[in-house]
This record gives C-alpha cells, structure tokens and sequence, in this order.
C-alpha cells in the first residue's frame, strides 16, 4: 500500500539519539507512513544502528550517502528523490516529533487543496528540561493564510522541520534544499512561503525541538556554533540568496520584513555573544557582515528597539569596546556607562557626539527617557570592579554603579544585594557612595554560608540582583561581573551539615555576563534527599497533599 506521508530523519553520527527520533516516527497514530532514514555518510556506530531499526519496522528504509556533505541539505535532498508519499516532513536526528503530528498536520491537507501545513515547535532545553513554544505568536491561531504578503511576521518562522508539504507542489516548483551552505532553511522556507498560494497555520504542537546549549564543539547544533566564522559567512550568504530570490520572484515588496527579521533575529543572536568576543573575531566578523548591513532597508533598523540600533551602529563603525559595552545590556535594562547631549539638547550613547547625520540618528538614546523614567523602571549599569575571596565561604565586591540619567542625587545611598537560591532570599545592604555625578561606588561583603538553601537542598544557579532605595522607592536590576575572573568554589554545610552542597562563583558564559552563583548538592543531600524531593514535588504529589491538607481542616 502507498504510504500517505514520508517523513525523513537525516542524521550524521548521532548513533545515540537516532533511535529517539525514529521511534517517535513510528508511533505516530496514524500509521501509513514511510520513514526513511537518510545517514549523511557518518563514521560512527550510525550505519548499524539505522540497519537494525529498519529491521525492525518495515516501514523504514534506509539511505546512506556515499561521502559526507557536511549540511542538511543533502541528506534531505537524496530521500526526497525516493520518497513514495504525496506529503513530505523532515525530522533532525536529535529531534522528535509528537505522537499526533502526522495526524494533524494531514487533516490540515485533506480539509481543503493547500501546498503545505505548518504548527508549533516546542522548545526543549536539554540541561534543565524546560519547555517553551517557538515563536508562539504566529501560531496562537488557526488559519489559512492565502500568500505571504498578508502575513510577512512569518517570516521569522523559518524552520522548514515544523510543516508538512505537498509533494506536487515542492516538484511544481522544483523546490530542493541549497547544498553546501548551512541555514539552508531560512532560503527554502522563504522560498516555499512565497511559491505557496495557500497554506494552513494549526495550534498544535508538530515538533520537538531539543536544545543543548553547552554542548561541546563538536555536538552542538549549526546555530550553536555562533563563534565560528564560517557560520557568519554561511548566514549572510543565505540572506543574499534570498534578497536574489525576492526581487527575481516579484516578492520584492517583502524585503523591509525580510530585512527586520535578519536584524531582529538573526544579528541578534550574534550580538548577545560580542562581550565574549575578542577584537581580532569582530574585525573578522565586520568585515562579513557590515557590507551586508549596508544594504538593508532604513525602515527596518528605524524598527528595532534602541539598544538594538546602538549595537549595530557600534559595530558598523568597528568601535568594538563599546559595541561589547553596548551588547551587555540587550534585553536587560542596562544604562550606557556615558552619554553625551549635543548643543540641540539630544543625547547619544558614548561620549562623543556622532559625526554623521546616520551615526546621529542610530546613536540617538532620547527615547530611552534616561532622564524621566519612573524609578522603578530607571536604568542604571552596576558593575563588578574587584572581586576578593575573603574567609569561608564569603567575597568581597567592590561595586561600581552608572547613572547617565543622573537619576540619583549626589550623596550616599541605601543598596543591597538579593539573593534567592529558594524560596527565601539572603539580602545583604551596603552603601553607595558618589565618586562624581552619576558614578557612585560601593562595597558589599557577601557570605554565602548565609545563604536560605531549604533543607532538601538546592541545585540551580542563581544572579544576585542589586536593589537601590531612593525616597521611598526601589530599583533592582543585574550586576554585571567582570568577564576573566576566576571562578571560585567552596564547600558548605547548610544546616548544620546536613545539607552539604559545592557552592561555585562566576561569571556568567553567555548573555550579558551577569554574577552567577552555582549550587549543587553533594553527599547525602545528594544521593537521598534530593531525589525524594523532586518525588514529592511532582503535581499528583502536590495535589494530593493540598486535598489532604484540605480534608484535616
């Protein structure tokens, strides 16, 4: 019988989680299917392990390359070439799919003639097994969209894993996969969002994609491997595919959304990496890239948030120190340590006033009200300047926080640093002195022996917030660490010793670089009690303990 739907798993030396993938193809409820197992020539204990799962299940085929592309795009590629279904998805090897998938995305098809059928994508973090949707607002309804015009905010939806498409309408259009270059789904998902006339958006979940960010160089994903340079040059080339592909497809009226979305996501993702970056990588990365930037469309820098601009204007003008000052405060509500105003009474992120009419226009931090925000929403920049292990368990911090809004009158100020590694917090004051308007310093001793661990113990990282008290209001925010101090471990036995944990202090690897603490339990926390308390913090668990508590009242 003529399976109904193909579903191809590629994969290249992944001989582990290969059988995870394809069992959740296999256990799909609607089962007239053909999987088929596309090895992208892997040198590991892969080739075995696809030959034993196809005996398993004749519904599985396995091809096997003859030398390795390197990409996705040929594996997919080769099993669409054999592929028997009139529907098509792919699946990554470490990667599954939710039992219904296949159902669902199908119905989407047989309700009405449509050229794909597209759904949610669930995030899950490997490292602490966290779910979250992607890009949930482009599918928190069901609809069919008829032509991508109507909808170009899509366009951030570029996985090509999450849809399930027509056979005849990929072949119609001879729509393949890119070989020999990576992200080649941003180029085939933009290309099959313009061919497409119609295509059906579902609520429900249709992939899992499992996200390991610390995995090693080797294991991590494409998108993970952000430092390497080619990955750079890759990304920017497969935009230029796709400007090429707009303007010669007539869909040249698409490319300021196109545009945002590379700003708004794809140099994103590089900008929160540039503190870690030294100043050899970003003259290399400015060479790729800011040719690139100089083609994109004006309206869509002018629809990024400031600090967004600021970044991409710092590093347009290769002033790398400050495009790293600038990119640890993306997302976080962290001020510029300096700003500068100009005879017209505009401010600008730096101390220098820019000298072009762009440069004026991109560095321009008026609308981030430094100046007249309420308290509570104000933006400062704390910053770690010397760190000291002083006895025990406990550090020295000597704390330098910037006001460019001059929010804070000059004098000494009430602060203190907030620590929650559970329920409680540790909260440990201190005082902020002036050193010049809108600089102030400060030193805090913080003694993590001191620390509320609960008595079950607890295993996670935590960032200690600084919090300011002015006239009867609070301000908390980060505090940023310095990048290159060494991390500092001890042992402490919480409650007496009997909840004994290995307490790291650090900087944090990624993001803005905030302080970090680490604690993991160690010895009978560890082995006993930890595991019972993860039982009994299970829902059925909870609820359970609530009714009772409910009964005896």
């Amino acid at each position: 019988m003529k399976p109904d739907v193909t579903v191809t798993v590629i994969v290249y030396n992944d001989a582990e989680r290969l059988p995870r993938a394809v069992e959740s193809v296999r256990r799909q409820t609607h089962a007239n299917i053909e999987i088929i197992i596309s090895d992208d020539h892997s040198t590991d204990e892969t080739p075995d392990v696809a030959r034993r799962l196809a005996s398993l299940d004749p519904r599985i085929r396995h091809l096997r390359l003859p030398e390795n592309s390197g990409g996705c795009s040929a594996p997919r590629n080769r099993a669409l070439e054999t592929a028997r279904a009139p529907y098509v998805m792919f699946l990554d090897s470490d990667d599954e799919l939710p039992d219904d998938a296949v159902e669902l995305l199908l119905a989407a098809h047989r309700e009405r003639e449509i050229d794909f059928a597209m759904g949610a994508v669930v995030r899950i973090r490997e490292d602490s097994g966290r779910r979250t949707k992607w890009m949930p607002h482009l599918v928190a309804e069901r609809r069919t969209v008829l032509g991508i015009e109507s909808e170009p905010r899509l366009l951030f939806e570029h996985l090509s894993t999450s849809k399930m498409y027509s056979r005849a309408f990929l072949d119609r259009h001879d729509l393949r996969f890119p070989e020999g270059i990576h992200y080649e789904d941003q180029l085939f998902t933009t290309q099959a969002y313009c061919l497409a006339k119609e295509f059906t958006i579902i609520t429900e979940p249709v992939y899992r994609w499992h996200i390991a960010p610390f995995a090693g160089t080797d294991a991590a994903s494409i998108s993970n491997q952000r430092d390497r340079l080619d990955n750079v040059r890759d990304r920017v080339q497969v935009q230029r595919l796709i400007d090429g592909f707009l303007t010669e497809s007539g869909h040249g009226a698409l490319r300021e959304d196109k545009d945002y979305k590379f700003l708004k996501h794809d140099f994103r993702m590089y900008a929160g990496d540039l503190p870690y970056r030294d100043d050899d990588w970003l003259a290399s990365f400015a060479d790729l890239m800011v040719p690139y930037l100089e083609t994109l469309s004006p309206t869509a820098y002018a629809r990024l948030p400031r600090t967004e601009r600021v970044v991409l204007q710092l590093i347009r003008e290769r002033r790398f120190t400050q495009a790293r000052l600038a990119a640890r405060g993306l997302g976080r509500g962290v001020a510029p340590r300096h700003v500068t105003t100009d005879a017209e009474g505009r401010t600008y992120w730096g101390e220098d006033i820019p000298t072009t009419d762009w440069a004026r226009r991109e560095l321009d931090v008026c609308d981030l009200e430094l100046d007249t925000r309420p308290f509570r929403s104000a933006q400062f920049r704390h910053e770690i300047t010397e760190v000291t292990r002083g006895p025990g368990a406990s550090i020295d911090l000597t704390i330098r926080t910037y006001d460019p809004g001059l929010r804070l009158p000059v004098g000494p100020h009430r602060a203190s640093l907030v620590l929650a590694p559970g329920r409680r917090r540790l909260t440990t004051p201190f005082r902020l002195s002036p050193v010049r308007p809108g600089v102030f310093e400060g030193h805090v001793h913080l003694d993590l022996a001191a620390a509320p661990v609960p008595r079950h113990g607890f295993a996670g990282a935590r960032h200690p917030l600084l919090r300011i008290e002015h006239q009867g209001q609070t301000h908390t925010a980060v505090l940023l660490a310095p990048l290159s101090f060494p991390t500092l471990t001890a042992r402490i036995d919480y409650h007496s010793g009997t909840a004994p944990h290995r307490v790291t202090i650090e900087p944090e690897a990624r993001g803005p670089g905030r302080l970090q603490v680490r604690w993991q339990p160690v010895g009978v926390t560890a082995r006993l009690v930890r595991p019972v308390a993860r039982r009994l913090a299970r829902p059925r668990v909870r609820r359970a303990a609530r009714l009772v508590r409910s009964a005896l009242r």
